[in-house]
C-alpha cells in the first residue's frame, strides 16, 4: 500500500480509541525522531512499555556492581548507560569517583583482553539485556571456558520479553495492539508472542526502525483491531523461527528463572541466569531479590507499565533531567523519560 495512503489513514482514523504500546526503546526513540505522533489520529495513542534493558535493572543489581567495584583487585566491566544508572543511593559514576574501579566496553568480548592482561585481577561484566544481547554473552561464556579464562565471572540481568508482555497483560495494562521489538524477534522468531496475541486478542506487529516501517506495522496494527494475531512487517531481518543458532548457544549456559523488574516486582520465569554447572562464572546474581526506589516520588514504573506518560511523573523535568536522573528512564537513550525529554514531546 502507498506510504501516503497509510499516513492519511493512520491520521484520519475514527474507530475504537487504540493504546498501542512499544515495546522497545529503540521503537520509542524510531517513533520521537520521525515525528510519528504528530501522524497519528487522537484516537491512536502510543504507550512506551519495558523495553529498555537498563530502565528495568533493579536499584540490587546496581548495588551489587557497587560493592564489586570497591572490592581489592576487581574491576567492574559495563556498557556506558549502566554507569549512570542509579541504585538504591548511588550510581558506578559515583563510585568510580570515590575510588571504584569501572570500566567501560563497546562490546562484552572487549573483557577477554582485559582478563588476559591482567590475571591478578577479577573482571565483572555487568550481563544486562534482553533475547537480543544473550546470544552475545553466550559467546563470550564459551570463549572464557575454550580459552581457560578464569578471572572474569558474569553479574547477569538478563531478561526475555514474552513473559513481561503477559505480565502486563495479566495486570490488566490499557493496550489494544503491541508493535513488537524487531531487535528481539530476531533472535526468538514471532511464534513467542502467538499464545499471548491469542489469549487476549491483542494484535502484534513485528517492525523494522524505519519511520516508514513503522508506519506500515502501526496500520496494520489499527486494522487488526480486537484480532489475536501476529504479523511480521520486518521479514528481511525476522524469521518465523527466528535464530535457531543463537537459540541453542544461550539455552546451552543459560536457564529460566524469576526476575526482578525494576519498579514492577517479580515477573514469573522472565529471567535468564547461568546454568548451576557454570556457577563458578556467577557473581551473585541469584541473590538479587529486592528493589528500591532511589526518589520515592518517582514515576518510572507506572511508565514502564504504559500507566503514566513520562510527562506525568511529578519530577519529569523538574528534578529529574537527562543530567539529573531520579529514575532510570531517564538515564538511558532507550528510555521513555530521555527519548520524551530530549525530543520535548507532549503528545
Amino acid at each position: 500500500m502507498d506510504l501516503n495512503k497509510i499516513i492519511d489513514y493512520l491520521g484520519s482514523y475514527d474507530g475504537p480509541e487504540m493504546n498501542i504500546m512499544e515495546v522497545c526503546g529503540s521503537h520509542t526513540g524510531a517513533i520521537a525522531k520521525n515525528g510519528i505522533p504528530g501522524l497519528l489520529s487522537p484516537n491512536i495513542h502510543l504507550i512506551s512499555g519495558p523495553g529498555c534493558p537498563v530502565c528495568v535493572t533493579p536499584s540490587s543489581y546496581v548495588d551489587r556492581l557497587l560493592e564489586l567495584a570497591m572490592e581489592p583487585g576487581t574491576c567492574v566491566v559495563t556498557f556506558g548507560d549502566l554507569i549512570r544508572v542509579p541504585g538504591s543511593s548511588k550510581s558506578l559514576s559515583v563510585i568510580k569517583g570515590q575510588g571504584g574501579r569501572v570500566a567501560m566496553v563497546y562490546s562484552p568480548m572487549d573483557i577477554v583482553a582485559m582478563a588476559q592482561s591482567e590475571p591478578e585481577t577479577t573482571f565483572i561484566f555487568a550481563a544486562v539485556g534482553f533475547e537480543t544481547t544473550m546470544p552475545v554473552y553466550a559467546l563470550l561464556m564459551q570463549t572464557l571456558i575454550e580459552e581457560h579464562i578464569d578471572n572474569v565471572k558474569l553479574l547477569t540481568a538478563l531478561k526475555t520479553m514474552p513473559e513481561v508482555i503477559t505480565w502486563l497483560c495479566d495486570k490488566g495494562a490499557p493496550i489494544n495492539g503491541f508493535l513488537a521489538p524487531g531487535h528481539v524477534s530476531v533472535v526468538t522468531g514471532i511464534h513467542c508472542f502467538e499464545n499471548i496475541a491469542s489469549k487476549y486478542q491483542i494484535p502484534f506487529g513485528v517492525a523494522g526502525f524505519s519511520g516508514e516501517q513503522i508506519l506500515i506495522a502501526l496500520y496494520g496494527i489499527v486494522n487488526a483491531y480486537g484480532q489475536g494475531k501476529v504479523m511480521n512487517f520486518y521479514p528481511s531481518v525476522v524469521k518465523e523461527e527466528g535464530n535457531l543458532k543463537a537459540q541453542e548457544l544461550i539455552n546451552t549456559f543459560f536457564e529460566k528463572k524469576d526476575a526482578i523488574w525494576r519498579g514492577m516486582g517479580i515477573v514469573e520465569n522472565s529471567g535468564m541466569v547461568l546454568k548451576k554447572e557454570y556457577m563458578r562464572f556467577d557473581a551473585g546474581s541469584y541473590d538479587l531479590v529486592s528493589d528500591k526506589k532511589i526518589n520515592p516520588a518517582c514515576s518510572c514504573d507506572k511508565v514502564l507499565m504504559g500507566l503514566k506518560k513520562p510527562y506525568e511523573c511529578p519530577l519529569y523535568g523538574k528534578v529529574c533531567t537527562p543530567m539529573t536522573p531520579q529514575g532510570a528512564c531517564m538515564v538511558s537513550t532507550e528510555g521513555g523519560c530521555f527519548t520524551y525529554y530530549a525530543n520535548n514531546r507532549h503528545d
